[in-house]
């Protein structure tokens, strides 16, 4: 059976296409196994088990970096497996990779003479393992399985280098071998499903090289440690499974996790079921705590990202119990009147003045979804009056609010709206003074408020605010919206950040406006893969995002096309036109079918090219790419 996600011979040994399509599989304990179709690891974040290690940094690290099989028949070798070292890439395996599936779980297929063995990958659902199944489909003579592992034992943001504290040596456990290469790390189990024999060859394997740090102007060279192989026979039509994970597994039951994993899968037969697949894909249940991680392979969990992504994750998906967890876990990190914006292993800093007005908007969907203003009531009404509260009096980066009403914000080097990236020269975009959306998202959350706790004085407040902001942000001379008002200072690039103004459950702008800041923004920024950061009209505008660090960061928010922004877009186009643009949208859609074939396969990017063919780049599956675009076809729907 072809599955909706395939790849064939021609295009698995083309390395020019296969390299750049990389395949990212969690769990909801915070593991993942990541790297490209064929098994090569092109970024340092790949790796077939990577988790968090809380006793060092809570942090993700990289345990077992790869594994290289090797078929044995009539005395002959065929190693299976693929790396890149300087000057060539070695073994050279996918040469006999016949067939890439991805139904419901990546399975790859390699001939080797009259050798046809399948491989297939899944992850526990609830624990730091990783498991591989092989099966010899066909085989003319006895043959045998080496199975060769890479490890790493380090940090997902670092690379090994080769050194005399290691520890090399090993425990023999059930069907296999316990590692623990440094003090603090936890042990490594790698266990076969059947009896095998460990032999113990340690070496190191020097230099192999990860292509996109390269690109991306960072150290790309790596050592890896590989101890020796586990080797058994197998028969046609046998199943083995090799299991690696930081517990001891029970080989006889291995057999049966596997098919219990394989039944808990969504299939990837569609669009629309690699959506929900991938969307499941960035909640983390660890230690009772709840959190969406933003992106993958190197986000942590953000709190702009959470709120933004969460109602499409969860209850566009129809799971309203997780998307309360989530809320409940984050009410926890609030500090006075704002939530962190970078979370990662114990690491916070509280640097966005939208997450916390982002809150109220992740509430207003629930309610939407499910009809339970109570619940939000009972939950969170003393947390939002806090947030309102402190805005007003003022709080941390000079957040506070003016006699107008409006809300500003800023200090020298920092950056507290989405438009994030910072050089060693300071903020790209700074936007200190009165951010558009941050505007249209105060107006929003005082409305809300009003709506839940019946004050009135948050309601005149609120009317004091499309009072100012229309007088302070619109211009009819320009026919839209200032993305940025800092005195008498404005700034009148043409940004996405002005569509807040007409998507949002209560909406600062009048229909007239709205039009016309929804028709600018589609004919400048609208792509068929989202909303272009900068308009290409502007000077400033940077159409690529490639190069280093700075390069990258440069274009981050100046022309670079972000996939999340469309949710917004669809849904105020939607308010405004009804039934007449539900074609316009639905096609936008659609046109998300081809990428799931392309970079992070089966998931959507975190950000594409401004210019054509706006190729995907950054992270290779993000969070809230998912989560928008589910809730537009849910908004879809409901038109």
């Amino acid at each position: 059976m072809s599955s909706y996600i395939h790849f064939d011979k021609s295009q698995l040994i083309n390395l020019n296409y296969s390299l750049e399509r990389e395949i990212i599989r969690s769990n909801r304990s915070g593991a993942y196994t990541s790297t490209t179709i064929i098994g090569c690891n092109t970024r340092k974040y790949h790796g077939l088990l990577v988790v968090p290690q809380p006793q060092i940094d809570s942090q993700n690290h990289v345990m077992l970096s790869t594994v290289h099989e090797t078929v044995i028949q009539r005395g002959a070798s065929f190693n299976l497996g693929i790396a890149k070292f300087p000057g060539n890439y070695a073994p050279r395996g996918h040469k006999y990779l016949e067939d890439f599936n991805s139904e419901p779980i990546p399975k790859l297929t390699y001939r080797v003479g009259g050798v046809l063995l399948q491989k297939e990958l899944i992850l526990d659902s609830n624990r730091d393992r990783v498991m591989i199944r092989y099966t010899l489909l066909e085989a003319q003579s006895p043959t045998t399985l080496r199975v060769q592992p890479f490890l790493a034992f380090r940090g997902y943001h670092e690379l090994q280098k080769a050194n005399n504290h290691i520890n090399t040596a090993y425990e023999a456990v059930n069907n296999g071998v316990r590692f623990q290469l440094y003090p603090n790390y936890d042990p490594l189990y790698l266990q076969l499903s059947k009896e095998t024999t460990f032999i113990s060859n340690p070496d190191w394997y020097y230099k192999l090289e990860y292509i996109q740090e390269r690109e991306r102007g960072y150290e790309y060279q790596e050592d890896l440690f590989v101890p020796g192989c586990l080797e058994f026979e197998i028969s046609k039509g046998e199943s083995v499974i090799f299991s690696a994970g930081l517990t001891d597994a029970d080989p006889e039951t291995r057999a049966l996790a596997f098919e219990k994993e394989i039944e808990r899968r969504i299939p990837r037969n569609n669009f629309e079921n690699c959506l929900k697949n991938s969307a499941g894909q960035f909640i983390r249940n660890r230690n009772g705590e709840v959190r969406v991680i933003a992106g993958y392979p190197w986000f942590g969990w953000w709190g702009r990202d959470t709120f933004i992504a969460a109602p499409g994750l969860t209850l566009a998906t129809g799971d309203s119990s997780t998307f309360l967890e989530i809320m409940d876990t984050m009410s926890k990190d609030l500090k006075g009147a704002l939530f962190p914006n970078i979370g990662s292993g114990t690491y916070t800093n509280m640097t966005s003045m939208d997450a916390p007005l982002w809150f109220f908007w992740s509430l207003q969907n629930y309610i939407h979804y499910t009809g339970d203003k109570k619940t939000i009531q009972d939950r969170y009404l003393s947390k939002l009056r806090g947030i309102i509260e402190g805005y007003k009096e003022g709080t941390d980066f000079n957040i506070h609010m003016l006699p107008s009403g409006l809300i500003s914000g800023g200090q020298e080097g920092i950056a507290l709206t989405w438009m994030d990236a910072i050089t060693p020269d300071g903020p790209v975009t700074p936007r200190m003074g009165c951010p558009v959306e941050i505007q249209a998202l105060w107006y929003n959350a005082l409305c809300f408020y009003h709506e839940l706790s019946g004050e009135e004085e948050y309601l005149n407040l609120a009317l004091q605010v499309k009072e100012s902001f229309e007088r302070e942000f619109w211009s009819w001379q320009h026919g839209y919206l200032a993305n940025v008002v800092h005195g008498e200072e404005k700034d009148w690039s043409i940004r996405p950040n002005m569509i807040f103004a007409t998507s949002l459950p209560y909406v600062i702008l009048d229909e007239e406006k709205c039009d016309k800041v929804l028709e600018l923004v589609k004919s400048k920024l609208v792509t068929p893969r989202g909303l272009r950061s900068l308009s290409p009209d502007d000077p400033g505008y940077k159409g690529y995002y490639f190069g280093n660090q700075i390069s990258r960061d440069q274009a981050y928010h100046n022309g670079t096309i972000w996939a999340w922004l469309l949710g917004h877009f669809a849904e105020g186009y939607l308010k405004l036109h009804g039934k007449a643009a539900k074609i316009f949208v639905e096609k936008i859609i659609k046109g998300f079918d081809g990428v799931m074939t392309q970079y992070g396969v089966g998931t959507v990017a975190e950000i594409y090219d401004g210019d054509a063919p706006h190729r995907p780049k950054g992270a290779v599956s993000q969070a809230w790419s998912i989560a928008e675009l589910l809730r537009m076809m849910d908004l879809v729907k409901q038109v």
